[in-house]
């Protein structure tokens, strides 16, 4: 199942930066026992927009943290994956799959007609005038709704109520859906109540999923952990995506699992080489929650610094309207998943603020009663649309 003959579009989207940071938000989460879930696409897609607008150092910091050599190459490896992430139909038999861009920008700023043109072509985004000053209430419904609409009800209220000021100039958003059905689904009829076990050592009941014993699925074992990667339908699709469950050996293995995941770049990107094994014992909590996280702060931490200082972000609205100096103040990220017996369904979203200064033969198990990462994976290219761990599948559900 493993497609080893992946197009150039996987080494140039780099995820590092965006796993690095969802990994280090998650180290935080997990230490609180909080479940997590991001999109490092939302993010990274977010990010090159951003990048359109910026010249100079900012420009270069931006590239170099994103793993692209030129503004041209992100323009253009952006409508690679939108155009992957939002296909102009989704074919039968394949998941529900959507992605789309918006900007809002405030009607005392004209655009300029390079970044207009980027905006609408390479990324497909939704440009619209409105007024921070005196309507900011409205603007943020208005984005709110784009996002709820756009993620077929699963994200509500993406930003805050009084997140613009009359200091905003630009807010950018995205939004990603997606569902789909399991190419073997787990039989409902097996469903039952097990342990799970937290990593403060508590024991909760919890539903687990499986199937009729001794299926074929895809496994293997490593030095610590355990992977199992189950496909999605795919029907005339020539997408491949499958979700990827890292299980941990020890019960309490979760954070050593991260730190793996954290030193070793490129980790939830390489082939893992699976081969299919008998299951004796197959059992995947359901589960179904929604994590929002701020990430300015953290993107700085790593060395992003450039973007939310005044001085280059000059490539966006026109001269005159920018000499007080644009930059990006807050970057919002709110995702959702639920996975039960009949598949996935998940939806992220990523808001940008803008102001001016004053943003085989033996039998294998596998059973998922204790602390995970996982990843949705698109297999033809390569790129990880979610990562996430449950640490406790009852919270939020």
């Amino acid at each position: 199942m493993e497609n080893s003959t992946q197009s150039n579009t996987t080494t140039l989207f780099n995820t590092d930066f965006c796993l690095q940071l969802t990994n280090q938000i998650l180290e935080n989460e997990a230490s609180n026992g909080s479940n997590f879930v991001a999109s490092p696409l939302s993010l990274h897609v977010m990010l090159s927009l951003i990048a359109a607008g910026t010249k100079g150092q900012t420009l270069q910091q931006l590239l170099h943290f994103l793993g692209s050599t030129s503004i041209h190459d992100l323009n253009l490896l952006a409508s690679k994956i939108i155009n992957l992430a939002s296909p102009a139909e989704n074919l039968a038999g394949g998941p529900l799959l959507s992605f789309v861009n918006g900007a809002w920008i405030d009607r005392r700023f004209t655009l300029k007609s390079s970044f207009q043109e980027i905006a609408k072509t390479s990324y497909k985004a939704e440009l619209k005038s409105v007024d921070f000053v005196a309507k900011a209430e409205k603007v943020v419904e208005e984005v709110n709704l784009w996002v709820e609409v756009a993620t077929k009800g699963l994200i509500k209220q993406l930003l805050p109520a009084r997140w613009p000021d009359r200091e905003t100039v630009f807010v950018l958003a995205n939004a990603l859906y997606f569902k789909g059905a399991w190419d073997l689904k787990f039989d409902p009829s097996m469903t039952q109540q097990r342990d799970f076990h937290l990593l403060n050592g508590q024991i909760v009941q919890v539903s687990f999923m499986s199937t009729q014993r001794c299926r074929r699925r895809l496994y293997r074992s490593f030095d610590g952990y355990k992977l199992v990667q189950i496909p999605y339908q795919s029907g005339q699709d020539a997408r491949k995506f499958s979700m990827y469950f890292f299980l941990p050996n020890k019960k309490d293995g979760l954070p050593n699992l991260i730190q793996m995941v954290k030193l070793n770049s490129g980790f939830l990107n390489q082939q893992f080489k699976i081969g299919l094994e008998n299951m004796s014992d197959f059992w995947i909590p359901k589960f179904k929650f929604c994590f929002q996280f701020e990430a300015s702060e953290t993107m700085k931490e790593m060395g992003l610094k450039l973007p939310f200082e005044p001085g280059e972000m000059t490539e966006m609205v026109e001269r005159g309207n920018s000499d007080h100096g644009l930059y990006v103040s807050d970057i919002l990220h709110k995702s959702y998943i639920e996975v039960n017996e009949e598949g996935t369904e998940a939806a992220a979203s990523t808001a940008v603020r803008g102001p001016r200064s004053r943003a085989s033969i033996p039998s294998q198990s596998f059973v998922a009663d204790h602390p995970f990462l996982f990843m949705i994976r698109e297999e033809t290219l390569g790129i990880i649309f979610f990562v996430g761990a449950v640490l406790n599948p009852l919270l939020d559900a």
